[in-house]
């Protein structure tokens, strides 16, 4: 079996697809591995770690995937890679395929068997494959560091000569992976933290961390797979009331609501952003699905007109891409392996995880189509 790690397409994306941890297992389990020069350079793993875990570096794009039964990557491959490849060879990758029948019906037709980490199922026996978790965890913990660095406040509370200073005080609106995560790191920053979700089991999740969990009666909203469920007109217009006026207390708001294959709700009005006081700082991980706030601009900084600073970056994941390859490429390996069968990569279509994450065989699309 070969297998084949591109190099990231997208411009700004610094992750690589497999580490040379993880290669060196495939090696030894008998695969070949090739590998694009440079494909981890900017995630901090040169070249020369790659040849020692085993792997063949390849400069062209087109040999390097020609003969791959498995085509690994991060994001979307650019076309010409994707028409390089074999017909019938494996891509796996964050292909976001929801909400985009475009695309999917593109990787039918190029006859890939195309697996989007993103669909893998949230089941038990996928935990070890649930990118999604691996990276979100991620973006949490660094949505915290950009809200303490462009705060022109402390976090903790200070005790000085000239006098006390009192915590920041942080809300954090979902708690999800990203969201546990922004509540914990907030936390032993030493600020005051509050979370929210419209699902009721994550209440007890936000007290377990130590964080107050922001009250607001809306009905149960947990949906398939762990999310939140899309509310109503009315639901969501009751929330963002309700939320004008407990935005304006924090220091700090980090919102993180998202529903798959949809556009962001909106949490953090205008009348909510103004609200809040000259400084505050709302880091929005929801940019890149349109964003929870309203003054978000997805990829940039960008400052009210009363004073708080809005953060739209929706590359935080790769702001981080030494342990976010590490822990991406950990959750490959999990999904690869058992596709492997005598060496040679034969998928079980009925099986709940590949039939899951699967969104293109044999000419056909599976999902956004």
């Amino acid at each position: 079996m070969i297998v084949a790690v591109s190099r990231e397409a997208a411009s700004g994306e610094r992750r690589v697809a497999l580490v040379p941890e993880t290669v060196a297992r495939l090696v030894k389990s008998g695969a070949t591995v090739k590998v694009a020069r440079g494909a981890g350079e900017r995630a901090a793993f040169p070249d020369a770690l790659y040849t020692q875990a085993g792997a063949s570096l390849v400069d062209d794009p087109a040999s390097l995937v020609s003969e791959a039964d498995v085509v690994l990557c991060v994001g979307r491959p650019d076309d010409a890679l994707l028409a390089a490849m074999k017909p019938g060879a494996a891509l796996i990758g964050f292909l976001s395929p929801l909400g985009d029948a475009a695309y999917v019906a593109k990787l039918a037709q190029s006859g890939a068997t195309a697996f989007a980490m993103e669909m893998i199922p949230r089941i038990t026996r996928a935990q070890s494959m649930d990118a999604l978790s691996s990276q979100n965890n991620i973006a949490g913990y660094k949505a915290v560091l950009l809200g303490a660095s462009y705060l022109p406040k402390f976090f903790p509370m200070l005790t000085t000569a000239a006098g006390t200073i009192p915590p920041a005080k942080v809300l954090v609106l979902g708690a999800g992976v990203a969201g546990l995560q922004a509540i914990a790191t907030a936390r032993r920053l030493g600020a005051v933290v509050t979370g929210y979700d419209v699902r009721a089991a994550a209440r007890e999740q936000v007290q377990s961390l130590g964080a107050g969990f922001l009250e607001f009666e809306i009905g149960d909203a947990e949906g398939t797979g762990g999310y939140a469920k899309e509310l109503t007109a009315e639901q969501a217009d009751a929330q963002r009331r309700f939320m004008v006026e407990n935005i304006g207390k924090n220091d700090v708001v980090i919102t993180t609501a998202l529903v798959p294959g949809k556009k962001a709700p909106l949490l953090v009005t205008d009348d909510a952003v103004a609200a809040m006081a000259p400084g505050s700082v709302i880091v929005d991980l929801a940019a890149e699905a349109g964003g929870n706030c309203s003054q978000t601009k997805p990829g940039e900084v960008v400052t009210s007109a009363n004073g708080v600073t809005i953060v739209g970056t929706t590359d935080l994941p790769s702001s981080m891409p030494y342990h976010a390859s590490q822990l991406y490429s950990r959750n490959v390996y999990a999904l690869l392996t058992p596709m492997v069968k005598d060496g040679a990569f034969a998928p079980d279509f009925d099986d709940d995880v590949v039939k899951g994450a699967c969104v293109a065989r044999g000419g056909q699309a599976k999902v956004g189509a």
